[in-house]
């Protein structure tokens, strides 16, 4: 019979945040593939967990998932766990993961602290739509990438998280700064241990205090994505403005309803600016939703698989007869 691969959450810093479920797997698991066995067996130990271990890491990743998906092929239950965290974010896991897919080895995942996650939700800042960075590439040993991350972060409307080590976190403070503007930020720093900290500022307010105080422990930066008002100084220069109301890449996606807070937020910076410019909508246009897009303020719909799905002929009819209470 064939074993499986748990990925088991641990705590982040409190070790009271491991769950039932993960203990009576780690317990139970027939293998433990751990990233750094010397940090992992403090754990073990404190919850009296005997089963062994072995290393799973960034620079063996390859090809000891080659053998543990062997092993799991042959029937052993293996249980992956991160130095802190849930396995797979922003850490070798997800290597493990694809080799099992690929092997048709069964993998579940057992839910629990992510640093990611807490941080967002003490944050203050929106957290329906967000973005996952991890660390930003090093500045020395991959600049280039480094500053092809920054150039796409210059775009991104939704709420973006980034790790950062305390002795790089003024350097990346100020590539953000210089990237994205002076934008609202919460810096969490030491998440779920006894010296946790969270506290809303901007980048300059940040800088200018880590000018006088040093940084201390592993932090997460939640950044506010970025605001429509930005487009405020290019109404004179355009005719149309497109918000995409889905992940762009792929039909058939569920309309967002935040997009009818930007449609209204856009429309109002229009009417305010008494220009001529139309709203246009691209991504999850139903019959269901037409009108309450419409009533935020847009005035040209894109619609796919609304119109092309089956009927047509029927389907322009339907969103015709919408329209014409519109005109």
């Amino acid at each position: 019979m064939t074993g499986k691969l748990y990925l088991c959450a641990t705590p982040i810093g409190n070790l009271e945040d491991i769950t039932y479920r993960v203990l009576k797997t780690l317990k139970e698991a027939d293998l433990i593939a751990a990233e750094d066995t010397r940090h992992s067996i403090k754990l073990l130990n404190h919850f009296d967990i005997k089963t062994p271990m072995t290393s799973y890491h960034e620079y063996n990743k390859v090809e000891k998932a080659k053998y543990l998906v062997e092993k799991m092929a042959e029937g052993t239950n293996i249980a992956l766990i991160t130095d802190a965290g849930t396995p797979g974010i922003s850490d070798p896991g997800e290597e493990l993961v694809r080799q099992c897919y690929e092997a048709g080895i069964p993998v579940t995942s057992l839910p629990g602290p992510a640093a990611c996650i807490t941080a967002l939700t003490m944050s203050g800042l929106p957290t329906r739509r967000f973005c996952f960075e991890a660390f930003l590439p090093a500045e020395k040993s991959d600049k280039k990438e480094r500053q092809r991350i920054l150039e796409e972060l210059k775009k991104e409307t939704r709420t973006m998280i980034v790790y950062e080590a305390p002795h790089h976190l003024v350097a990346t403070l100020e590539d953000l700064y210089g990237a994205l503007g002076n934008r609202k930020i919460t810096i969490c720093r030491e998440l779920t241990k006894k010296f946790e900290s969270a506290f809303q500022t901007t980048f300059e307010e940040a800088l200018a205090h880590y000018e006088t105080e040093e940084p201390k422990g592993e932090c997460v930066i939640v950044i506010a994505g970025k605001p429509v008002e930005e487009i405020r100084e290019y109404l004179e220069y355009v005719d149309m403005i497109l918000i995409m109301s889905v992940h762009p890449g792929a039909g058939g996606q569920k309309f967002m309803e935040e997009s009818l807070d930007r449609i209204r937020e856009t429309r109002k910076m229009i009417e305010e600016s008494g220009k001529e410019i139309d709203i246009q909508v691209d991504g999850g246009v139903k019959f269901e939703n037409t009108r309450k897009i419409l009533d935020a303020g847009a005035n040209i719909l894109v619609a796919g698989s609304a119109v092309f799905g089956d009927n047509i002929v029927e389907n322009t009819r339907k969103f015709v007869e919408i329209f014409r209470d519109y005109e």
